[in-house]
């Protein structure tokens, strides 16, 4: 059968920039940090006590308290960013063949909290084992996108995809993959995490993995600045509303740009390092550009994974030059984990947002933080460094790289 062509027709999000849209398109365009010592817990033990977190959240807002007890706090975010998406897509319900419409959602870690607390319980509790009957269903990574399904009764493919800070990507390329071939006219896609916790920080700090910036924490996420030293633990969630073209048409659908292409390959190198030469990368951007049926001098804007580690940001630059050529001193390039941190399995669905932002408004989103530039890296880039660029966006292309050398890279068009 002949491909289908899929649309963007619904966003929502809450992240560190903003419980919705319209916030965090605003403190982008702003480069607001979303930096700040962490409130979840406890912190003054741990070598990082900065993180960005969600501001202002009362799940009571959301839910209500039974609804409260059942979610994972990456649970409670997921509905949140769906339900604004689903909303934003304006359905008509009475029309909706909800048996076409599924649910793929992502997330690196789950409910990693849910996890600790109850361990915590077990071993403080005595004889006699408790365990809440909540344990299981709040824990596991899935449960998010099944209860997407069952607020809005969407019968389609549901699932979750899970591969570390690449998850949201392949979830993307899933809802395509599962559009374009007929499994589905519509999909809810997109990821959250909510990582800000005990074992999280402390798992990531015994890595070394995090910045250690304790007295300035909105400087501490700074991309290919030469005194970065690791990144910044994120929360939240992103969602997209995918439809086939043809059906997004025909129930006069606002459309906010064309999903073209994504690519996915493995680093097969080390467990936590990417590889220094950025071969798995290529190979994921190469194969999204061959699916998108482009030319890489097609590409305008580059949100990059950017992460702020040090070898991170050497080897995706490479990368991306790599696959670009001389082409890349024409693209824009900029890192937006150096406002919103990294959000781990969340962070690919966040980041595509940003790229339907830039080719709406025609407005790259900055790299905030980099005072100076590191010296292994061209200075003839533009990473949009410190304050947000204009310019006409045809086509953004947005990678994610995960422990395990997962990636995946997701290709936007204006429409």
């Amino acid at each position: 059968m002949a491909e289908r062509r899929v649309v963007v027709t619904g966003i929502g999000t809450i992240n560190p920039l903003g419980n919705n849209i319209e916030e965090y398109f605003t403190n982008l365009e702003k480069g607001v940090s979303g930096a700040a010592p962490i409130t979840h817990f406890d912190a003054e033990k741990f070598k990082t006590r900065f993180a960005c977190e969600v501001k202002n959240y009362d799940p009571n807002q959301y839910f209500d308290r039974k609804e409260v007890r059942k979610y994972d706090l990456f649970t409670q975010y997921a509905l949140i960013a769906a339900t604004q998406a689903v909303e934003d897509a304006a359905f008509d319900f009475d029309k909706l063949d909800k048996e076409q419409v599924g649910v793929i959602w992502a997330s690196g870690i789950g409910g990693l909290k849910s996890f600790f607390d109850e361990c915590l319980g077990y071993a403080e509790g005595g004889m006699t084992p408790r365990f809440s009957p909540f344990f299981i269903p709040r824990m596991i990574s899935d449960i998010a996108a099944g209860f997407i399904s069952m607020k809005y009764g969407f019968m389609g493919p549901n699932y979750c995809t899970v591969s570390a800070c690449a998850s949201s990507n392949h979830g993307l390329i899933a809802a395509f993959d599962a559009i374009r071939y007929g499994k589905a006219d519509v999909i809810v896609t997109g990821g959250s995490e909510a990582a800000v916790n005990e074992p999280s920080v402390g798992g990531f700090n015994s890595m070394q993995a995090l910045s250690t910036r304790n007295d300035d924490p909105a400087h501490a996420s700074r991309p290919f600045d030469k005194d970065r030293d690791g990144f910044v633990v994120g929360e939240g969630a992103g969602a997209l509303v995918l439809e086939e073209l043809e059906h997004a048409k025909a129930r006069g659908a606002k459309i906010y740009c064309e999903f073209v292409g994504g690519g996915e390959s493995a680093d097969a190198h080390h467990f936590t390092a990417p590889h220094p030469e950025g071969i798995g990368a290529m190979k994921s951007m190469r194969d999204a550009i061959k699916d998108a049926g482009i030319r890489p001098e097609d590409i305008d804007y580059v949100n990059v994974h950017g992460t702020s580690t040090p070898l991170g940001d050497i080897a995706e630059l490479k990368a991306v030059k790599g696959v670009l050529g001389d082409h890349i001193y024409n693209v824009n390039i900029s890192s937006t984990k150096s406002m919103t941190g990294h959000l781990l399995g969340a962070t690919g669905a966040v980041e595509a947002l940003a790229c339907v932002y830039a080719i709406t408004k025609g407005i790259i989103p900055p790299t905030i933080n980099c005072e100076n530039l590191d010296p292994e890296i061209d200075s003839k880039l533009n990473l949009t460094l410190g304050k947000p660029q204009h310019r006409d966006v045809k086509c953004a292309l947005s990678n994610t790289f995960g422990f395990g050398g997962h990636n995946a890279t997701v290709i936007f068009r204006k429409f």
